[in-house]
C-alpha cells in the first residue's frame, strides 16, 4: 500500500516537474517572441521616421581605395544601420566632381549632399576656416593644432552654420613639405620655381605674387601633368598625397619643413541634415567623429611610411638647417600682415595666436 503511494506520488512530482518544464518553454518562447516583436517595432519606427530613403552625395579629392576613403564607407554603412537602411552614403573620390570649389558649389546647388574638404575648400564657404591652416610656419607641433582646433572649433561651427553647412567632424592630413623639381633650400630659391596654388584660392594667389614668387593657380589632377610638363616646379603638400599622386617621380626633391598643417573636415548642407530625425542625429555624429579620428591618426603615420616609401625610389630628402630654417620663418612672419584680415579675419588670426602661446606657457 504504502509503496503504491509512494508510485503515484513519484508520478505525480514527474508530471509537476514536466508541467513545469513546459511552462518555462513556453514561458522562454513568448519572451524571444515578445523580443523579436520589439526589434521589429524600433526598426520600423526608426524607418518610418524617415519620409523618404536619402541619398547623400560626398565629394572628395581623397583617393579611391586611400584610408580616408576606407574610414567614410565605415561611417556611411553606420549611418545606413542607424537610419534602419534609409539613407545611403555615395562617396565620389579623386576630385571626380571637380575641384573644392566645384564641389562646394555643387553643394550650394543641391547636387552634392557632403564634402571631405582641406582648409582651402572650407575657406570657400566661411573664411574663417582658414585660421586653423593659412598660418605657415605657426605651428611648432601637430599637438599645438590640436589645442587650437579642440578650442576653437564650436565657434568655427556656430559659423558654417550661418551659412546653411554642419560641421560633422575636423581632422588633417599632418605637415605640407616642398616637393620640387630642383633643390628648394632656402625661400629665395621658390622664386626662380613656378609654384602650384589652388585654383578658386584667388587671395591666397594675390599674397603669394605680391611676395614675389609664381603661383600658378591649378586644379589638383593638373599638378602631375603639370611637373612633367614644367608648367610648375614645386607643390607644396604632404608626403602621402605626394606618394598616391605620383609628385615624386617629376619633383624629386623634399624640403623637410613643417610648413603648415593640411587642415580639414567633414562638412553636410544644413537643409541634408535637418532632414535627419533629431533620434538618430546622434548616432550619426558619432560615426563622423570616429571616422574623423581615425582619418588623422592614419594620415600622419602614413606620412612618415610614405617618405620611406618614396625614398627607395629616388626621392631625396633636404634636412632643414638652423641658417635655412630661420630664413623661412622670416619669410612666414613677413606675410602675417597680408594674411591677417584679408585672407584670415583679424579677431580669429589673434585668437589663434593667443592659444598658441596659452599652449606653449602651459607645457613649459
Amino acid at each position: 500500500m504504502k509503496q503504491g503511494c509512494h508510485s503515484e506520488r513519484s508520478e505525480e512530482s514527474q508530471l509537476s516537474d514536466e508541467t513545469t518544464e513546459t511552462l518555462r518553454c513556453a514561458q522562454g518562447d513568448k519572451l524571444m517572441k515578445m523580443k523579436m516583436i520589439f526589434s521589429c517595432v524600433l526598426l520600423l519606427s526608426v524607418a518610418t521616421a524617415w519620409a523618404a530613403p536619402l541619398r547623400i552625395k560626398l565629394g572628395t579629392l581623397a583617393p579611391k581605395d586611400s584610408s580616408p576613403h576606407q574610414s567614410l564607407k565605415v561611417m556611411g554603412e553606420q549611418w545606413k544601420t542607424a537610419s534602419g537602411g534609409a539613407v545611403t552614403l555615395t562617396i565620389y573620390t579623386d576630385g571626380t566632381q571637380g575641384g573644392e570649389a566645384e564641389m562646394v558649389r555643387r553643394m550650394r546647388i543641391g547636387q552634392l549632399q557632403a564634402g571631405l574638404f582641406t582648409a582651402t575648400g572650407l575657406g570657400m564657404i566661411d573664411e574663417s576656416i582658414s585660421a586653423l591652416q593659412i598660418l605657415p610656419m605657426g605651428y611648432r607641433s601637430l599637438a599645438e593644432l590640436d589645442y587650437v582646433r579642440q578650442k576653437m572649433g564650436p565657434k568655427l561651427e556656430a559659423r558654417l552654420a550661418q551659412k546653411g553647412f554642419v560641421a560633422l567632424f575636423w581632422t588633417d592630413a599632418g605637415w605640407v613639405k616642398f616637393f620640387s623639381r630642383r633643390p628648394a633650400l632656402f625661400p629665395d630659391d621658390l622664386r626662380s620655381q613656378k609654384l602650384f596654388a589652388w585654383a578658386g584660392d584667388n587671395k591666397t594667389l594675390g599674397i603669394m605674387k605680391a611676395a614675389g614668387y609664381q603661383p600658378i593657380s591649378l586644379e589638383t589632377a593638373d599638378i602631375l601633368p603639370g611637373l612633367n610638363t614644367g608648367l610648375i616646379d614645386v607643390v607644396p603638400t604632404t608626403p602621402f598625397y605626394a606618394l598616391v599622386g605620383q609628385f615624386y617621380g617629376p619633383a624629386p626633391h623634399m624640403l623637410d619643413i613643417n610648413w603648415a598643417p593640411l587642415f580639414g573636415g567633414l562638412v553636410l548642407t544644413k537643409k541634408t541634415w535637418d532632414a535627419f530625425p533629431p533620434a538618430t542625429q546622434t548616432a550619426f555624429r558619432e560615426a563622423a567623429a570616429k571616422a574623423g579620428d581615425e582619418i588623422r591618426a592614419q594620415l600622419r603615420k602614413e606620412n612618415d611610411e610614405a617618405v620611406e616609401a618614396m625614398k627607395k625610389r629616388g626621392l631625396i630628402v633636404h634636412a632643414l638647417t638652423p641658417e635655412a630654417e630661420a630664413a623661412w620663418r622670416q619669410m612666414a612672419e613677413s606675410i602675417y600682415p597680408k594674411i591677417r584680415g584679408p585672407i584670415v579675419p583679424a579677431d580669429l588670426f589673434d585668437e589663434v595666436q593667443q592659444l598658441l602661446q596659452e599652449y606653449r606657457v602651459g607645457q613649459k
